[in-house]
């Protein structure tokens, strides 16, 4: 039993040991990505001064999590699924060696690097997301997918501005390399924690045509993929062209801390709050205004940047995304426990999901890449952002008809024998 003061915080959630140590290996690598991610493309930048650069580097990253997630979903139905999350931390590991290596001469191996850290995400998230299916139920998926959101938030917080402040007192790039070598160490550390969590092995082949063809049949299936495409037109270009930003207005890496540390701790109150108190009959209404949100913070770059508006954007931003993503991760894990044959083929759902999500990031980097190609970058970027940002805006606009009542109480519901199958030991309904 849980103390009352967890309680307190938590709510009336019993927590399993894997679920523990799930969301304790997702916070290592939420710390590792708040101390390293954000300062890889300011690391890039400085050495070479070419957002073209930076879009061909993320873009490497985007093309490779697709292929990872399949070659990683066909191993998962041989092994151990932790087997593949530990290649994931191990292979974001090689990543980091690899740019520590390489130091002031990174600028030119862009393309490895991209491929390095995309294969090192695809195996990451599709073990993690098919381990967080089975390690949650339905009335657990919201805490998780909140909790989840509060250590990341709080990597955040910490990570960025420790790292902003520990390079600025450091010469040259000898902060950078500090900084790369301590996440190093923190996916190690994940590495070790991942051989406690409890083996599951998925049984079967890999069917993933059989996913892919269920869009035909089943709507809530085909809805949620295309939300997933136009979230990733978003995310593709978003991620590196703020942080960049943000660098290029205050040319101080401890301004980039500061603004990490801001948006961050805003963040962490909305998704504690929305963890609390959303209920699964509001979520369609919290994607609508975390939508909005999202597409009209944009508003605020359009027009004479500075680091005040910067900071605004990322206030914005960091109450929508957890009013967003908590109910809309939580909706998409329900519809794919609701799908045909999830309970065997869960690992090809996640692998799909994930296709679509890269398949609208490299649309969003294409676009980006072709534009400031052809037109000049200070003109064309706040255009490319407009078109681009408003991806999460139409995400309501696929969910809002998804419908996950019975069979019997909601026509668009798929009929199928095994739908709801309970496996044993997963320590989830699917």
């Amino acid at each position: 039993m849980q103390s009352n003061v967890v309680k307190k915080v938590l709510g009336e959630v019993e927590v399993s040991k894997d679920l523990r140590l799930l969301l304790i290996i997702g916070g290592l690598y939420a710390m590792s990505v708040a101390l390293s991610n954000t300062f890889v493309n300011v690391f890039l930048w400085k050495q070479s001064g070419e957002f073209l650069d930076l879009a061909l580097y993320n873009l490497m990253s985007v093309m490779f999590q697709p292929l990872a997630f399949v070659a990683a979903g066909k191993l998962t139905k041989r092994v151990d699924r932790v087997i593949v999350l530990r290649i994931g931390v191990s292979l974001l590991s090689l990543f980091y060696i690899t740019v520590l290596i390489v130091g002031e001469n990174a600028s030119s191996f862009l393309l490895l690097l991209g491929a390095l850290l995309g294969m090192g995400i695809g195996c990451y998230w599709l073990a993690f997301n098919v381990l967080t299916f089975e390690v949650t139920e339905p009335d657990t998926r919201d805490f998780f997918n909140g909790f989840l959101g509060l250590l990341t938030s709080f990597a955040g917080m910490l990570g960025p501005f420790g790292a902003g402040l520990l390079i600025t007192k450091m010469n040259n790039f000898s902060g950078y390399f500090v900084i790369f070598g301590i996440s190093l160490v923190l996916f190690l550390v994940a590495v070790f924690l991942t051989t406690a969590l409890t083996k599951r092995n998925a049984k079967g082949q890999f069917h993933i045509r059989t996913v892919i063809q269920e869009r035909k049949k089943n709507m809530n299936w085909r809805r949620v993929l295309h939300a997933h495409f136009f979230q990733g037109l978003r995310e593709g270009t978003f991620v590196f062209v703020i942080v960049v930003w943000v660098y290029v207005v205050t040319n101080n890496e401890l301004a980039l801390g500061t603004y990490g540390l801001v948006t961050s701790s805003v963040q962490l109150v909305c998704y504690y709050l929305i963890t609390r108190l959303l209920k699964p009959i509001y979520r369609k209404k919290a994607i609508l205004f975390g939508g909005i949100l999202l597409y009209g913070a944009i508003f605020l770059l359009v027009f004479d940047l500075n680091f005040g508006k910067l900071i605004s954007y990322g206030v914005l931003v960091s109450i929508a995304y957890p009013a967003l993503l908590i109910p809309y991760i939580s909706l998409t894990f329900d519809v794919i426990g609701r799908s045909h044959q999830a309970g065997e083929l869960r690992v090809e759902y996640i692998v799909v999901r994930e296709c679509f999500l890269n398949a609208g990031r490299i649309m969003s980097i294409v676009i980006f890449i072709a534009a400031v190609t052809a037109f000049p970058e200070e003109k064309v970027i706040p255009l490319i952002l407009l078109v681009v940002g408003s991806g999460h805006f139409w995400i309501y606009f696929f969910v809002r008809k998804i419908h996950l009542g019975a069979p019997d109480d909601d026509d668009e519901a798929i009929n199928y024998a095994n739908q709801g199958e309970t496996e044993k030991g997963t320590g989830g309904t699917v």
